[in-house]
């Protein structure tokens, strides 16, 4: 009889429809709430994905888990509240990134620290449903192929010799999930709320696609080629097909020839993620990039690691191809625009100059060149202002919808990597409708080493950041289409953060885990922006966001005035359908774009 190794994992939910992933250890007959899915095989593993359509909106569905006709989930002893799928909406957006899994020093210590995700599920679990959150939203780094616990760096050095301490195959990926993803309170809150997930670097390996520098020394390596197909193929089944919605699902050729293969997809999963990995003129065969619709919210993910551009003239974030998908999918009428990219798009001053000017200097020839990459992979400078074009054209699109009559009422950048949390407002010199936000949790349970927490603290110094955007204006570097300060930060340990959309202020709610539980670290709310706000008077911003809790807040703006636009009429919350169809969806995530 098959058992079940990993979930259920409640996956795409709207107002009629969900999906429910699960991995077993044979193949069988996958039952979820009536609907049934059979599994399909990739190496050692066996997968479904359960497709429930026809859900009735506004209700709770509990569920079990049946493999061939027996129940094996949840267990008779099960001591959390029993899984299901909600379809009321998602106004209240739990996220962050970077979540290394436990047992890093033995049983019963952990050098990293509290695990915040585990604290929150702890604490969900004792509330009543409808105080929970409405969906999980993964912003990268679930997985350290590169980074794995003793216990699985012991199991990898009995399987084979190289390399010391990373994953290469298929099952070895596999591993990593089965131990983070099975802990028990993470694997109970990840069968009640809708989770959406991408990649970061070390889903895959550190600083993975930094350069085309980088990428030709990692192929000097004889295991990166099988590291890379392993890694998106397993990406793909454990992370990304989840997050596609049922339409996307019905588009997908991947999708559709994984369920009726019949027979081991190891080699055709693999096959996709080696063309995935290729750029050739400028693009990039596969969008990971995707939206989600939570009714009068909208979620746009952006793929900023396997998407980047890096052999072309321009070095881009992602492709302009696939830029334009995220411009036509951020048109709508809706009252909140979410997008989610793993890296800050506005970062500490001091770092956004510096990576914008390390940009510059690494496109040089000989010598110079050559140390400002070194600088480049030594310290981690490959954000969105190490993408400077990249970088403006986002700021050129949140400028847009912000200042159209149907401007939504926030538009939040959420993003995680940099292992600090912190929340920072944007300003442009004509004023948006919209208030927007830079959002960063991160991490959610790891712990860099010591001097990060001195060099962040200092990159938010207003002295050093005027003097690097000086040395970036000599360079040549643009000036900035955005300016924004921090209302509340740097803030460190391991963190969670609630977004609450459920009322206009937007609300958020950073919390920290320490040893006893979680404790707030900062609760702000988002007033509708000043209409007479003039950056270039630091004595007169717009009217900063409420903040409580945190005395760190910088009541000041370092950066130069943004671009100008006819700002139209107030938008007005709250009013319109409760969903919008997609102005361009385009072809499935995973696809062509």
């Amino acid at each position: 009889m098959a058992e079940l190794v990993l979930g259920p994992v409640l996956r795409h939910v709207d107002a009629t429809s969900a999906t429910v992933w699960v991995e077993t250890d044979a193949a069988c007959e996958v039952e979820i709430a009536g609907y049934r899915a059979a599994t399909f095989q990739v190496g050692e593993q066996h997968f479904a994905l359960v497709v429930l359509d026809g859900l009735t909106p506004d209700t709770t569905t509990p569920y079990r888990v049946r493999l061939d006709d027996h129940v094996v989930w949840p267990p008779p002893d099960y001591s959390f509240p029993a899984p299901r799928i909600r379809t009321s909406g998602v106004r209240r957006i739990v996220f962050g990134s970077c979540r290394a899994a436990k047992g890093h020093h033995g049983p019963g210590h952990d050098k990293l620290g509290p695990d915040a995700l585990d604290a929150f599920a702890k604490q969900l679990k004792e509330l009543p449903e409808e105080q929970w959150p409405d969906a999980l939203l993964l912003l990268g780094d679930q997985v350290y192929a590169d980074e794995p616990t003793p216990k699985v760096r012991r199991w990898l050095a009995e399987r084979r010799p190289e390399p010391e301490g990373e994953v290469v195959s298929f099952r070895e990926y596999a591993e990593l999930y089965h131990e983070s993803w099975a802990d028990p309170e993470i694997r109970w809150l990840m069968s009640v709320l809708p989770t959406s997930m991408i990649f970061d670097d070390h889903d895959i390996r550190d600083d993975w696609n930094t350069s085309r520098v980088w990428r030709a020394q990692m192929a000097e390596y004889r295991w990166w080629g099988q590291r890379i197909r392993a890694g998106l193929a397993s990406y793909w089944v454990y992370q990304h097909l989840g997050n596609l919605g049922l339409d996307e699902l019905a588009r997908d050729e991947l999708w559709a020839k994984v369920r009726t293969a019949g027979g081991n997809v190891q080699g055709l999963l693999e096959d996709f993620a080696e063309q995935a990995d290729r750029e050739a003129d400028g693009r990039k065969p596969t969008r990971w990039s995707y939206r989600r619709d939570f009714g009068r919210t909208r979620l746009l993910v952006i793929d900023t690691r396997a998407g980047r551009i890096l052999d072309g003239p321009e070095r881009l974030m992602v492709s302009d191809e696939e830029f334009d998908w995220i411009e036509r999918n951020a048109e709508g009428d809706y009252d909140h625009l979410l997008i989610g990219s793993s890296l800050p798009w506005l970062m500490p001053h001091a770092l956004s100059h510096f990576q914008s000017l390390n940009e510059k200097a690494a496109a040089r020839p000989g010598r110079r060149g050559r140390v400002a990459e070194r600088i480049r992979q030594l310290g981690d400078l490959e954000h969105w202002p190490a993408f400077r074009a990249s970088f403006e054209r986002l700021a050129r699109l949140v400028h847009r919808i912000g200042t159209t009559p149907q401007a939504p009422s926030t538009i939040c950048i959420l993003s995680g990597d940099v292992h600090h949390s912190y929340a920072a407002r944007a300003e442009f010199t004509t004023p948006t409708h919209s208030e927007v936000l830079q959002l960063v949790c991160s991490p959610v349970h790891n712990d860099p080493p010591w001097f990060f927490r001195p060099i962040f603290a200092l990159s938010w110094s207003r002295p050093l950041a005027r003097f690097l955007r000086w040395r970036a204006t000599r360079a040549g570097v643009s000036p900035d289409p955005v300016s924004w300060r921090k209302i509340s930060g740097p803030h460190f340990g391991n963190s969670i953060a609630l977004l609450d959309l459920t009322t206009t202020p937007a609300h958020y709610h950073l919390e920290t885990a320490t040893p006893t539980g979680l404790t707030t670290a900062t609760d702000l709310t988002f007033p509708h922006p000043h209409p007479h706000f003039d950056p270039t008077n630091e004595s007169t911003p717009n009217a900063a966001p409420t903040a409580h809790s945190d005395p760190t807040a910088d009541p000041h703006p370092t950066a130069a005035p943004g671009p100008t636009a006819n700002p139209g009429p107030t938008a007005n919350p709250g009013t319109g359908p409760n969903s919008t169809p997609a102005p361009d969806s385009g072809p499935a995530p995973g696809q062509h774009p």
